[in-house]
Formats: structure tokens, C-alpha cells, sequence
């Protein structure tokens, strides 16, 4: 196993490729999409790349290896900081074992089922008045306090500074255009976004509903509006993991068909092998 170069960067993108569903963020990292920095290092035989995995700067791991050698990639890993990871369900569990993490030392161990839907079998629900709409100055107070109450369901985020994580989220989205809120009779009543998006597939993530209204459809209609304008600007294919059974329910009536699990690791303290 060795550290990739820009070399080796066509082949990861098309290793990755294949792997689609369970990939997005290494790819859009290594496709220099998403601003975030990333180191690979990758395993190969004489029929090419078998297995990589991704660290970026802020120390969040990212495995793509079916049947991986573990116990190399912590010997290749050795020195490397780390606060969590993210990858397949079996792939994370074996790294778990291999770097003797236990549920101790972890501040969440969250496993989730995947969906992929191709956007031409999009199932969409009935017009009901509603419509997206970018997100501007005056819905971010409100927005943020969603995306605090998100990501305490979500993370157990909880602690002192989660309102300022979650406004610094909240800009951070603006530039990019990434996320929009659905309105419906004058009211903000969903959040949609993308949290990862190449040319060709789009990752949905922080999805949100108010607790109150919720189980009014609000985030289907919020997903396939964001989904359809995805499509006219060319975007074939989306992927997603489902947080909840009502999230997931949801995905399935607009035709998400079902794409493995994916696990989502997050450390006490960082570690370093």
C-alpha cells in the first residue's frame, strides 16, 4: 500500500466510480470539487487499484476497499491523525477492530441504509403549492436553529458550541448554493441540500422538518422539487442515507432503490495510530 500521486488520480476517480453510492465524498475530494483536502493511499494488483482510503486534513477517514487488508492500513496509517470515519457499514466495523477502538472511545457509531435512485425514475408527489427557494439573509436565524435541532437528532451534537457550528454550516452553504428552503402558504417549512455533488450525481444530506410539521410530506416535496431542478442541469443520478425510518420512507416513495449501509464513526478524542 502505498500513497497515491497525482498520477494515480484518473484511476481512483474511475476505481471510486464503480463503487458510486458509498463513494461520494472521496470523490468529490479527489475530484477537487469540494474544498476539502485530502490525502489517498491506495492498494493495487496486477489487474489495478483494489482499495483506498482517504484522510483529510481535519482527520476524517475515508475507506473504499471490499475484503481490505486492515491491519495494513493501520500499519500504513501509522502517525496520521484522526477524529472519526466514515465508509461502509463492514468496512468501518473491521476498522474498528483493527485500530482496537471501543465503544468507549467513540461519540457516535452510527450506521445507516443507503438509496440510489437514477432522476428519469424519479417518482414525484402531487403538486401541493409549495416551492424552493435559495436561501437569503432573512432565513438563516430560522435555519440555523434547524440545523441545531438537526444535528442534535442527528450527531448528538448538544454541547456549548453547537449553535455556532451549526451557523458556521449555515454560511458556509450560501457560496455554494447548496441548500434551499421550501415554502408552503407563506412559511419556511423544509430544509433540502446537497451535501456532495459532481457533475453527473448529487449526495442529498440535512434534510429537515420541523417536529411539528412533519408526517405532511414536506420533505419529499422538498427532496424531488431539489432533485428535479437537479436534472435540468444535468445531473443524472442521486445518492443518499437514510437517518431515520420516516427519512427513509420518505426516499422510497420518490423510487430510492436500496445501496448497502453506510456507518459514520466520531471519536471521543482524536487518535493517532
Amino acid at each position: 500500500m502505498r500513497e497515491a500521486t497525482s498520477q494515480d488520480r484518473a484511476g481512483l476517480l474511475a476505481f471510486l466510480r464503480q463503487r458510486e453510492p458509498q463513494s461520494i465524498f472521496p470523490l468529490v475530494n479527489l475530484s477537487s470539487l469540494s474544498g476539502v483536502r485530502m490525502r489517498a493511499w491506495m492498494a493495487a494488483d496486477q489487474g489495478g487499484i483494489v482499495g483506498m482510503v482517504g484522510l483529510t486534513d481535519a482527520g476524517f477517514l475515508m475507506p473504499q476497499w471490499p475484503g481490505g487488508d486492515w491491519a495494513r492500513v493501520k500499519q500504513t496509517l501509522q502517525g496520521q491523525r484522526m477524529v472519526g470515519m466514515t465508509g461502509p457499514m463492514d468496512q468501518i466495523k473491521a476498522l474498528k477492530t483493527a485500530f482496537g477502538l471501543k465503544p468507549a472511545d467513540l461519540r457516535l457509531d452510527q450506521h445507516e441504509p443507503g438509496f440510489t435512485l437514477t432522476l428519469t425514475d424519479i417518482r414525484l408527489p402531487k403538486p401541493d403549492g409549495s416551492h424552493l427557494a435559495a436561501l437569503g439573509d432573512a432565513d438563516l436565524d430560522e435555519i440555523t436553529d434547524w440545523r441545531v435541532a438537526f444535528n442534535a437528532e442527528t450527531f448528538g451534537q448538544i454541547d456549548e458550541g453547537a449553535h455556532e457550528k451549526a451557523a458556521a454550516e449555515v454560511q458556509s452553504w450560501l457560496p455554494r448554493g447548496s441548500h434551499k428552503v421550501l415554502w408552503h402558504n407563506g412559511k419556511r417549512v423544509a430544509l433540502t441540500g446537497f451535501n456532495a455533488r459532481l457533475p453527473e450525481v448529487v449526495q442529498i444530506g440535512g434534510v429537515f422538518v420541523p417536529p411539528q410539521l412533519r408526517k405532511q410530506g414536506y420533505a419529499r416535496q422538498a427532496v424531488a422539487q431539489h432533485l428535479v431542478e437537479a436534472r435540468a442541469e444535468g445531473v443524472k443520478r442521486a445518492v443518499l442515507f437514510a437517518a431515520s425510518p420516516a427519512a427513509e420512507h420518505a426516499y422510497r416513495a420518490l423510487n430510492f432503490q436500496p445501496a448497502g449501509r453506510k456507518s459514520i464513526v466520531l471519536f471521543n478524542q482524536p487518535k493517532v495510530l
